[in-house]
């Protein structure tokens, strides 16, 4: 589980959007641009070229 503080200052690297995070899927999702990052053993993947969509 991804720690709150880190969720309060996280943005999307690519649009600068409010992420919302999915404990269930382990995933961060951009709510502007709708990318999706993968959160793997608590640390997001904040990589544009490793999203999915």
């Amino acid at each position: 589980m991804v720690k709150k503080e880190l969720l309060d200052i996280l943005c999307c690297p690519k649009c600068k959007g409010e992420l919302d995070y999915k404990p269930k899927e382990n995933t961060l999702t951009c709510k502007k641009c709708g990318k999706v990052y993968l959160v793997k053993d608590d640390i997001p993947i904040m990589l544009v070229d490793e999203t999915k969509e």
